[in-house]
């Protein structure tokens, strides 16, 4: 993927309208009812006095204590929030789907949202980041995880995401947030053995129909 420049603040792009019921259950992949998750979640909630201070917290959790696969090079392949948290790696998606699990098990509506970036080899990969509901409106925070070359924050006025899309690249912010991870990056992921080698050759390029789906 390539490196984008990021704005120390931008005006985030605009979102789809959701309503914010419609992301508080729990599924197969977003476990917000799974009894480590839940244990996380109450544990971060005890130095957290409201619902911005408890997502800021879970933020940098995911953020920081869960390392990139690819920062970690490990090929270890997880996907679902309990097998994100077990084994403290993941891609972008793999976070966020643990993100957003430990915002719902506290009653904070969470969704999928996706970027389409430039990958550098002139083909595109999709980057997944988490939408949550607060101070009534729905705000991106990513939880890929920073390095020399990233630096994301949480921020609900000026967005500070890991990369910014460039449409002079064909690259897109899809307004749509999604309920479940979109079905073309469950199906790579797995179908996979190495997430390392996902990387190189399938991760999907873009969402179809069925991926921008807001349930």
């Amino acid at each position: 993927m390539l490196e984008h420049d990021v704005e120390a603040g931008r005006s985030p792009p605009p979102l789809a309208t959701a309503d914010p019921s419609a992301y508080l259950g729990a599924d197969d992949v977003v476990q917000s009812g799974h009894q480590e998750i839940v244990r996380l979640a109450g544990e971060l909630r005890e130095d957290a006095p409201d619902d911005v201070a408890f997502t800021r917290v879970a933020y940098e959790w995911v953020r920081d204590q869960v390392t990139h696969s690819v920062d970690a090079q490990d090929p270890t392949v997880t996907v679902t929030a309990a097998e994100v948290l077990a084994a403290r790696t993941g891609l972008c998606y793999a976070k966020s789907h643990l993100l957003a699990a430990l915002l719902r098990a506290q009653g904070i509506a969470a969704g999928l949202c996706y970027q389409r970036l430039a990958d550098g080899s002139g083909s595109h990969v999709l980057h997944g980041l988490v939408a949550v509901h607060l101070e009534g409106g729905w705000h991106r925070l990513d939880p890929r995880g920073n390095n020399a070359n990233v630096d994301a924050q949480f921020s609900l006025d000026r967005e500070r995401v890991a990369f910014a899309a460039d449409p002079a690249e064909a690259e897109v912010d899809y307004p749509d947030i999604l309920a479940r991870p979109a079905p073309p990056l469950l199906a790579a992921l797995r179908g996979s053995d190495d997430v390392l080698e996902l990387c190189r050759t399938g991760l999907p390029a873009a969402l179809d129909s069925s991926g921008t789906e807001g349930s």
